[in-house]
């Protein structure tokens, strides 16, 4: 690996993390950089997965103060994050990237407009509840599983998934939201990091630039991100969203 190619992959790694703290999508980032450098795109894709792990850590430390008060419900949503993550982790392996190239554009763009009409739509699903459920019920938690398995399968803008779900279900600020997201995303990584540890072909030269570069990115980005005002993270959030339909859709 020459210096050029490790200061790309620390650059990616630290854009990254800073956009997996503030809203989801890093791997936007990082997995085309890896498979621009000559990486096999399995191989790139795993080995940005672990790499990830660190900068979610840095992501979760940072937004320490609104995940204060969420343990019960976070326990509840991280078992279905977990299974999740191992179904689309072993997905990964068995089934051709082409099996998810139309289904993640329509699902990042289902999560954005679920973030933009969430206070309307989490209004009126407060309104026709009796006592709102303060783990969201159980469609929160099968949507936070489907979102595991994504994440598992590949990750990039699963950030956006989550808090479009947190957001609608979960009656509570999005600060606190996006602190639970980088939570939920923080155990589908790390589920599937040791995974691929076990069964999936690694670059462990590319896993350990990656994690530097994001654990850097992840603290930088919480302390960004939780300066931000709520219609402000939104729209933060919406703009990365249709990036990364844009991305996916025509590379």
């Amino acid at each position: 690996m020459t210096a050029w190619e490790v200061a790309a992959i620390l650059a990616a790694g630290l854009a990254a993390g800073a956009i997996n703290a503030v809203v989801g999508s890093g791997s936007l980032i990082t997995f085309p950089t890896l498979v621009a450098l000559g990486y096999p795109p399995i191989v790139a894709n795993v080995s940005n997965n672990i790499g990830m792990v660190a900068g979610g850590v840095t992501s979760v430390l940072g937004y320490r103060p609104e995940l204060a008060g969420q343990r019960r419900r976070l326990l509840r949503l991280g078992v279905g994050s977990v299974l999740g993550s191992l179904a689309g982790g072993f997905l990964l392996l068995l089934l051709p990237a082409e099996a998810f190239k139309v289904i993640v554009p329509v699902l990042i763009a289902l999560a954005c407009v679920m973030v933009v009409v969430q206070p309307r739509l989490q209004a009126w699903l407060s309104a026709r509840q009796d006592e709102p459920r303060a783990d969201g019920g159980p469609w929160l938690w099968a949507g936070v599983f489907a979102a595991g398995v994504y994440g598992g399968y590949f990750g990039a803008a699963q950030g956006v998934v989550l808090v479009g779900l947190l957001g609608i279900f979960l009656d509570d600020h999005l600060q606190r939201v996006n602190a639970a997201k980088n939570l939920l995303s923080l155990l589908v990584n790390f589920t599937a990091a040791l995974l691929f540890t076990v069964i999936a072909p690694v670059d462990w030269w590319a896993v350990l630039f990656v994690s530097l570069g994001t654990l850097v990115g992840g603290f930088v980005g919480a302390k960004i991100g939780r300066r931000m005002p709520p219609r402000v993270l939104r729209a933060v959030i919406v703009c990365v969203g249709v990036v990364a339909i844009v991305k996916l859709v025509y590379g």
